[in-house]
């Protein structure tokens, strides 16, 4: 459906036309603002990537997450132009907080508009979100940002709304992003509306596991499960890396990829609950869904948070963008 030169910004223009009250499209700027204007002092946050991830980021603009967010074309990175202009919108006096994923071109890109604006005398913070328990911890640096992504800007989000410094925001993203594990498997990849074709081929009854959000294939294929194993697979390294013991309170992201029917998406959420209260962790949160995706990709990202007080309270605080809202 649409064309393949103007998808983004069709999809930015009907985001905006839907939520009118929440968020606007800057067409020139190729931004999406908050439309209710912040008060004075608080700090901004933006963040931006590729399309193809949706909800993420566009959608997460608005009152308790993001004040901006500037996406890329497909799988590609803003821009830093792009960047600046999201960061001058959401400059209201107190600094600026940038949400980066580790992906070269978005920490290229990000750090080349901090440089520039930090002599224009804007105050800017970033923080890297690299929660992929796909790679070990000795590859740190291959580490991609992923469901994490979303509960940063949600909790940052609320920490900012509150009134909190840009250091105390950029510390619990901080916080959160350690605190925080995703793994990701793919039944398969994605189809690019510039080729119209998938990004890569998996045969029948084979799945890829430790996949991203990028159209890129897995660590390793194995031949596919029951949804139990599959569960297993999910929690494995995130649970053996969060360290989950019996007491632990744990918000839990299972996000669909952008085909998963929900009736497996939920039935997978089951299979991962019954294994988490089995160590004794309390999934005392939770969301099942599309909230951050990889076009039409069929497969799934769990991502595990292990909350402490101060988290939980920032997550349960109102929220209000196109894709996410309670408590308003």
């Amino acid at each position: 459906m649409g064309e393949a030169s103007t998808v983004v910004a069709d999809y930015l223009r009907g985001l905006a036309a839907a939520n009118p009250d929440v968020v606007e499209f800057d067409q020139q700027r190729r931004i999406v603002v908050r439309r209710a204007a912040a008060r004075p002092g608080k700090v901004g946050l933006i963040s931006g990537g590729g399309s193809g991830c949706e909800p993420l980021h566009a959608g997460y603009v608005g009152l308790g997450m993001l004040d901006a967010a500037c996406p890329g074309e497909v799988f590609t990175s803003p821009v830093p132009n792009q960047i600046m202009a999201a960061t001058e919108s959401a400059d209201h006096g107190a600094g600026v907080l940038y949400i980066i994923k580790n992906f070269g071109g978005e920490v290229m890109n990000f750090g080349l508009a901090a440089e520039i604006l930090r002599r224009k005398g804007i105050r800017i913070e970033k923080v890297l979100v690299n929660d992929d328990a796909s790679f070990p911890p000795a590859l740190e640096g291959r580490r991609r940002g992923l469901g994490a992504t979303v509960l940063v800007e949600k909790i940052a989000g609320a920490a900012a709304e509150e009134g909190r410094s840009l250091d105390e925001v950029a510390a619990i993203a901080r916080r959160v992003v350690g605190h925080s594990r995703t793994f990701g498997v793919a039944l398969s990849s994605c189809t690019h509306p510039k080729t119209g074709r998938r990004t890569f081929e998996l045969p029948d009854g084979e799945y890829e596991v430790g996949v991203g959000i990028g159209g890129d294939r897995g660590q390793e294929r194995r031949p596919l499960p029951p949804v139990d194993e599959i569960a297993d697979v999910l929690l494995e390294k995130v649970s053996a890396e969060l360290g989950l013991q019996a007491g632990n309170r744990v918000l839990v992201l299972l996000s669909g990829l952008g085909s998963t029917p929900s009736i497996e998406l939920h039935g997978l959420f089951a299979a991962v609950r019954d294994r988490l209260l089995k160590l004794g962790a309390d999934p005392i949160r939770s969301l099942v869904g599309n909230y951050i995706t990889s076009l039409d990709s069929h497969g799934a990202l769990l991502t595990v948070l292990k909350l402490d007080d101060d988290m939980l309270e920032l997550w349960d605080r109102p929220v209000h963008t196109p894709s996410l809202r309670w408590g308003v």
